[in-house]
């Protein structure tokens, strides 16, 4: 399998955080990341952003960001037209979901963490 880019939206550089621990699991498996989060920091030498560059490419974008906070950024993780959206627990958002799907956009309710270690990422 080609490794693409992974957009982790709600990176946290404290190690506890899910986000964090997907992050390391996605770079030991070989995968490429890009990291979003609502404070700067870095993971694993990669640097937290605060907001999306322009004209990233990215094939899965993993959510680690509660419903209440996805409205803001919808519009803006649509728009990079990934090939998959993986709403991890507790992000699942049925309107985010559905508007995913008629672009196209493959959704999963899952673990990202349980996906890589069953091979099924």
């Amino acid at each position: 399998m080609e490794r693409r880019s992974t957009l982790v939206v709600g990176a946290s550089p404290e190690p506890s955080r899910y986000s964090n621990r997907a992050t390391h699991r996605l770079l030991g498996a070989g995968h490429p990341v890009v990291l979003l989060g609502k404070r700067t920091g870095e993971i694993a030498g990669i640097p937290i952003q605060r907001s999306l560059e322009p004209g990233i490419a990215v094939h899965t974008i993993t959510l680690y960001v509660a419903p209440a906070h996805q409205h803001a950024l919808m519009k803006e993780l649509l728009a990079l037209q990934p090939a998959r959206i993986i709403f991890n627990p507790g992000t699942e958002n049925p309107p985010f979901e559905a508007e995913a799907r008629t672009r196209g956009i493959e959704v999963v309710e899952g673990c990202t963490l349980v996906m890589l270690a069953s091979g099924q990422f």
